[in-house]
């Protein structure tokens, strides 16, 4: 019984921590799947959607999950910013120039918000902080659950606003079949801004629900997150939302089940290690297309 009662609470963990990596990833896979841009600084729209939560709950007092809808707007208006000024004037010039625009950021980015805020790791406490439900044989976090749900809620949004808005319908068509999506008339230009502040938008709900979580932040805590997230996108396919969804639990419970039973040592390195194996077996990633 003891033996069931640690592995369900390795997986509810890992299904929590799982909820932060499938936001960012499902952002970053958006604006790929869109764009076809490779943003190595999307990390960072986590740490600012982290920071913006911070701040605003210690100085109103606020639920910080009600806040979590302010720093999606604030990071959808940063996110189409920064693709007007940044990334669309080198769309389609090489990803050599891409990836290193967006090293750039991540350097502009962190010692902004060390500026800002400093860059001493910092904290918050949950209103919720302490509060569990049993759930069977455990007692979890009520903030865990919480998370869970917001996850679950942001991502049927989100797959309501592509399959049943025009927006949507046009952001898939653009993922498809860009210079298609120009002859039939969609402006994809507009998609283009609109698909990058979305992804943001879901980097700063993974940063909010990071906060709440309990866990540290600092401004150079985007890239590790921000790694993770490719590693999400390229286990499960580019461009696949579906892909990052089942790679983030993948990722989650597969790092929670090494930081118990081989150490926190070997947190980080399992999830590659799956990803590794993955890419061997099938390089397109677990729901990516095949070449032909």
């Amino acid at each position: 019984m003891d033996d069931i009662g640690i592995f369900l609470q390795i997986l509810f963990w890992g299904l929590y921590a799982g909820c932060i990596y499938i936001l960012l990833a499902t952002g970053l896979n958006l604006i790929f799947g869109v764009m076809k841009i490779v943003n190595f600084a999307h990390g960072e729209f986590l740490m600012i959607g982290a920071y913006i939560t911070a701040t605003v709950f210690l100085l109103t007092g606020i639920n910080p999950y009600v806040i979590l809808l302010l720093s999606m707007l604030v990071l959808i208006g940063i996110g189409a910013v920064v693709e007007r000024l940044c990334f669309r004037p080198i769309l389609g010039t090489g990803k050599l120039n891409e990836i290193f625009l967006s090293i750039g950021l991540i350097y502009i980015f962190q010692n902004g918000a060390a500026m800002i805020w400093g860059d001493a790791w910092q904290s918050v406490k949950s209103p919720y902080d302490g509060i569990t439900i049993p759930v069977g044989s455990l007692n979890v976090p009520i903030d865990y659950v919480i998370i869970i749900g917001f996850t679950a809620a942001i991502l049927i949004a989100l797959f309501l606003f592509l399959k049943k808005t025009r927006i949507g319908m046009e952001m898939r068509a653009t993922s498809q079949n860009r210079k298609g999506a120009k002859l039939i008339g969609i402006n994809v230009e507009r998609i283009d801004v609109i698909s990058f502040g979305i992804g943001c938008a879901l980097a700063a709900a993974a940063g909010t629900l990071w906060v709440v979580s309990g866990q540290v932040f600092n401004p150079y805590m985007g890239s590790i997150p921000a790694v993770k997230a490719f590693a999400i996108i390229i286990l499960g396919g580019l461009g696949s939302i579906p892909g990052a969804i089942i790679g983030g639990l993948l990722m989650g419970i597969a790092e929670n089940s090494a930081a118990f039973y081989l150490g926190g040592v070997w947190k980080d390195a399992v999830s590659f290690i799956i990803l590794i194996i993955v890419l061997v077996v099938r390089p397109t990633g677990l729901f990516g297309e095949k070449g032909e």
